[in-house]
């Protein structure tokens, strides 16, 4: 009996397709509103909506199947999409769900060099985008020369490309969901690139499916909840899980300079009840409440991830902003595996905040049941195969690897990259998250920061997380990144690059020694960052385009080896 159930699970069916849950809740509760998305033309009464319920989410996702089936896209095809974050671009993806097609996504803030390396990196056979993603393709040609099917979404027509506009085939038949095998390629999703070239990893059925279910087991996400996706590709999950999606007005490339009123607004016309976003966002977004004294009644949980948050941002959030009884979240993981591990803003303030600001790292919970996770001894080549003597001993500081139905199982088309990334281990695979951290004695993992920002001294390799602790406590910081400056790896010059507050910028010779002084004195006084002896001021930090939270600290140390003359 355990042999047949085994092999009906891996035998293909609609429903190991995430696009399944479409006509779910299409037939369940039809008239429920699935989807809102802002109409951009002002209004004096203000800002205005456009919707679909689930059933007219449906109907539109059947309609881009049969008119995309009818222009040759289908089961298996890679299918590079580039069109904004509204109703159009859930009802496509789904669209290329419900067809068995593989949707291939890329961040678009980038820059267009990156994003063409990725186009070329994917070699997509099918591409649909609005009228100026088009004229990429005729202007950088040899990037899409894998193209067969070129669709355009707009009212005008494109040179070389068909309109996306009503179905191909005249039918009110719905259109049925693709069956697949769990392992089936479902997307190819890009990394956005902050600590090397961006890759694409290769999604299954199987893990969407996965992270379906742990997001409802994890975070409550159901029926009767409205979600703000700041993160755009969050919302299909949300309608996935049968809730509402509330689109907000802002630049998803651009998540730290959103204007506050652009979240709050939504938040309160709709009720939401959990948000996904950028730490740096909702960093933005409590301090603007705060500050007005506005309280944000609906809404129950909060999930911030792509960077360390900081204990401030739960503080600021939990008592000034959330209602009695609301949660933050901080989910650990990675494009290539996710979610890892869950912690609550309470628990970090309760009992883990004081030694984070003493350069203990950031502590961000327990794997999740279905990960197991492990440190190991830190390596910077390939690990061709799993052993247990890697492991290191409780509270030492090595490389994260994590293995679970949340990995993922390689990189499009790289296979080198892949080889660096994984280690087999039997059947199984670990994914090496490129991280660095330590287990304490309750199983918690304190993130100490990425492998690649280590800083290898002459006198032993400090992490970034843990030393930027120190100096972001100071006043007049508003945060720092640790860099190595030298040729020689394993014995650099640390420097600290503070970025200070707006007002706390050093106007002159002598503000900037007694700022300088001020930091070395904090430093020189923890062991953590004694030997850190250089101090650089830099207006604005480079920082990643998805989250706008990661510190692009190779950029950071190009930049402080210029002006220290090395």
């Amino acid at each position: 009996r355990t042999e047949v159930n085994r092999a009906t699970m891996t035998q293909p069916s609609p429903t190991h397709n995430i696009a399944h849950w479409l006509p779910h809740w299409a037939a369940t509760d039809p008239d429920r509103q699935a989807l809102l998305v802002p109409v951009r033309r002002p209004s004096p009464q203000g800002q205005r909506w456009l919707g679909w319920t689930f059933r007219e989410l449906d109907e539109a996702c059947d309609r881009f199947a049969y008119t995309l089936r009818g222009l040759g896209v289908g089961p298996g095809m890679l299918s590079l999409l580039m069109v904004r974050p509204g109703l159009d671009f859930y009802a496509l993806t789904f669209a290329l769900f419900k067809l068995g097609a593989v949707p291939v996504l890329i961040d678009p803030g980038m820059g267009w060099r990156n994003f063409m390396n990725c186009v070329r990196q994917a070699s997509p056979e099918a591409f649909l985008g609005i009228p100026a993603a088009h004229v990429l393709r005729l202007l950088f040609p040899r990037h899409f020369r894998s193209i067969r099917v070129a669709a355009v979404l707009g009212r005008l027509p494109f040179p070389g490309a068909v309109r996306l506009v009503g179905p191909a085939v005249q039918t009110a038949e719905p259109f049925g969901v693709h069956p697949v095998s769990p392992d089936d390629p479902a997307a190819v999703l890009f990394t956005t690139g902050s600590t090397g070239p961006a890759k694409g990893v290769a999604y299954t059925h199987r893990l969407f499916s996965t992270q379906v279910e742990l997001l409802r087991r994890e975070y409550g996400i159901g029926p009767g909840d409205t979600d703000l996706p700041c993160f755009p590709l969050f919302g299909l999950f949300s309608t996935a899980l049968g809730a509402t999606a509330v689109i907000p007005d802002m630049d998803p490339s651009r998540p730290a300079h959103v204007d506050p009123r652009r979240i709050v607004e939504p938040v309160l016309a709709h009720r939401v009840t959990y948000s996904f976003g950028s730490p740096t966002l909702w960093a933005r977004v409590g301090e603007a409440c705060a500050a007005r004294g506005q309280r944000l009644p609906s809404l129950s949980r909060v999930i911030m991830a792509g960077a360390p948050v900081a204990a401030a941002v739960h503080e600021i959030l939990l008592e000034r902003v959330l209602p009695a009884g609301a949660q933050t979240y901080t989910p650990y993981g990675a494009t290539e595996a996710l979610p890892v591990t869950n912690f609550t803003g309470r628990e970090m303030l309760a009992e883990t905040a004081v030694a984070t600001r003493c350069g203990a790292g950031m502590c961000v919970g327990r794997p999740l049941p279905e990960v197991t996770l492990r440190v190991v001894r830190v390596t910077d080549g390939a690990i061709e195969r799993w052993d247990d003597g890697l492991v290191l001993p409780q509270g030492q500081v090595g490389e994260v690897v994590v293995r679970g139905p949340v990995v993922t199982t390689h990189y499009h088309r790289l296979p080198e990259a892949t080889r660096l990334a994984k280690i087999r281990d039997g059947e199984a695979l670990w994914h090496r998250m490129g991280d660095v951290g330590y287990l304490d004695e309750r199983g918690r993992l304190w993130f100490c920061g990425r492998m690649a920002h280590r800083v290898q001294t002459a006198a032993g390799t400090l992490y970034s997380v843990c030393c930027e602790a120190i100096f972001n406590a100071e006043t007049g910081v508003r945060r720092s990144a640790l860099v190595g400056v030298g040729a020689e790896r394993a014995r650099q010059v640390p420097v600290i690059v503070i970025e200070p507050t707006p007002d706390a910028f050093p106007a002159s010779a002598r503000e900037r020694t007694a700022f300088v002084d001020r930091l070395l004195a904090a430093g020189a006084a923890n062991p953590v960052t004694r030997t850190i002896r250089h101090v650089l001021f830099h207006r604005a930090f480079p920082v990643d385009i998805r989250h706008n939270a990661k510190i692009r600290r190779d950029l950071l140390a190009q930049w402080a080896a210029k002006h220290m003359g090395a």
